[in-house]
Parts: structure tokens; sequence; C-alpha cells
């Protein structure tokens, strides 16, 4: 059967739609993979309000979304439709998610952080993966999950949300980097329970655009490549050198690195920053990349 999913995030909205083998629960061949730069998250850290040119970036991808859906022979309302931290944020959220129904048809329900890292775990996972031998975290635009087999976390710390905060230079300064530097440490210390708690040898899968551009970019793809981006290994070094590169280069500059989207130029420093801290204060010498994420995960656990 084919189904279609949406994870609307606080940077993309990502499109799914999939050949699914309900006797196994899980996604049998991909039919199509859509994901578009919204930026929907545009000034929420600050204003706690979703912006008008935000919502009408965002309207205008999902009318293009339901064409596709429909394409396929499928109701928008019958797609699983999942939002994430600029909804929970925002104080119009519940009101631009009505004009999202009477416009396009689609149903989204705002996810808690902990749902979030719950699905995303299990959509994350690549074939030939068990469960019990990987952490996932995705780095999103306005929050980070944490996820392993038993239990995780999400924190308030994101590529839009720190960018917004901290780098406001172009290119960053120092003082602005290393105060975003301090803040993400700062919340990661919360997580150093949790990883206390997990084997030592457990391996970190990165999804999401943060880790998928930076795989891009190690590559030198000029084109996003699924095939070839799931299972890149991106070790601490690689990681660090990544950001030191990033915080000298403007975001003009930024855009003219193979594999480096537009959309995702300017807030990549915050995301690489935060990934990097991550491997580094949590006790992993590497995270392996997956394209894979929430818009998989919401289909293996339809009813939320």
């Amino acid at each position: 059967m084919i189904r279609a999913s949406i994870d609307l995030g606080t940077n993309t909205c990502l499109l799914l739609i999939s050949e699914w083998d309900e006797s196994a629960g899980e996604v049998r061949s991909i039919v199509e993979d859509h994901a578009t730069v919204v930026r929907l998250g545009q000034g929420v850290d600050q204003n706690r309000t979703l912006h008008p040119d935000a919502i009408e970036r965002t309207l205008t991808c999902l009318t293009r979304y339901s064409e596709i859906v429909r394409k396929h022979g499928l109701n928008p309302a019958q797609a699983a439709c999942v939002a994430t931290s600029q909804a929970r944020d925002a104080k119009n959220g519940p009101d631009f998610f009505k004009q999202v129904e009477r416009k396009t048809g689609f149903r989204f329900q705002v996810i808690s952080g902990d749902q979030e890292a719950k699905y995303t775990f299990l959509g994350a996972l690549l074939p030939g993966m068990k469960s019990e031998t990987v952490a996932v975290i995705d780095i999103g635009g306005g929050s980070t999950e944490f996820m392993s087999s038993t239990g995780g976390q999400s924190l308030d710390i994101g590529s839009v949300r720190f960018t917004e905060r901290y780098l406001k230079s172009d290119p960053v300064q120092d003082a602005e980097f290393w105060a975003c530097q301090e803040a993400i440490d700062v919340a990661l210390e919360k997580m150093k329970p949790w990883r206390k708690q997990q084997k030592q040898d457990l391996e970190l899968v990165a999804v999401a655009g943060t880790a998928t551009t930076l795989a891009a970019w190690f590559l030198e793809l000029d084109r996003y490549d699924r095939n070839t981006l799931d299972g890149c290994i991106l070790t601490n070094g690689d990681l660090h050198r990544m950001v030191e590169e990033l915080k000298w280069r403007t975001v003009a500059e930024r855009e003219q690195l193979v594999g480096v989207e537009k959309g995702r130029a300017d807030v990549l420093l915050a995301g690489s920053l935060i990934l990097w801290r991550a491997t580094e204060l949590l006790n992993f010498d590497h995270v392996r990349v997956s394209t894979r994420g929430l818009r998989f995960g919401v289909l293996r656990l339809p009813a939320l």
C-alpha cells in the first residue's frame, strides 16, 4: 500500500511517499522523498509567533505537497503529518494549522519533544541496524533530540534557534561563537546521565539536514544521493574541522561549498557546532549519517 507522511520542522518541510509493508511494519520502498526549506521557525525564538512570511512560504510548500499526494491517489487527510519545535513554541500555531487544513487537506498533529525523539529513533534506523546497538541524534531548527532503545530526551537547542540567538554577524565574531558553544555545552550537560546509562560502544546515528549537509560536503556531492549519504561516517576530527571552516566563512562563501544548499548555509554553523559538541561531551568518536528519520517513524507508528 502507498502511504504518505510529512515532517514539518523549524527549518524544513519533508514529504515522504512510500510503499508500506503492513505485515513487516516498515517501508518497502521510497516512491518520492521531498525536502523544502520553509524556515517556519523564523523569529519564533524571540517572538513566540509564526512570522507572516514564514506562514506564506510553508503554505506554498504544503499546497504543492498536497498536489503530489493526490497524484498518487491519496487523500491528504490520510497522510501522517506532524509538526515539531516551532509549532510547540508559537502562540498562533493552532490558527495556522486550521488554515493549513482548509487550504491543503493535511491534518497536522503537534508532537512533544519526547514523542519526536521516539518516532525519530524508530525511523532513523538503516536496513540491518539493530535498535539496541545505536543512539540517534536529530538536530532540528528549534530543538535537538537524543534517543536510544532505553529512552531519550529533547533539548531546546537548534540550528535556527541558536543562529538567531547568538550567531548574528557575517562572518561570525569570536565572542558570538564562544557564547554559542558555551550555551550548547551547558545544555548538553543534561544528557550526561543518559549517556552513562548507555553501552560505551553504542554508535551515534545522526539524522536531519545538518548531518546530511555535512556528509554531502564531506563527500563532495553536487546533488542529493540518498544511497551514498546513508551510512557516511564523520569522525570528531572531521566535525571539528568543518566547524572551524564554517566559522570564518561568510554565508555567501558557505553557499559555494559543494553539497551546501542556500537555505541551509546560514544555520549550518550552529547545527554543526551542536553535533560536534555532542560527540565530544557525550563520548562518541564518530557519527553515522542516516537520511531517514521522523517521517519514516510516524509511518511505523501512525497512531500518535
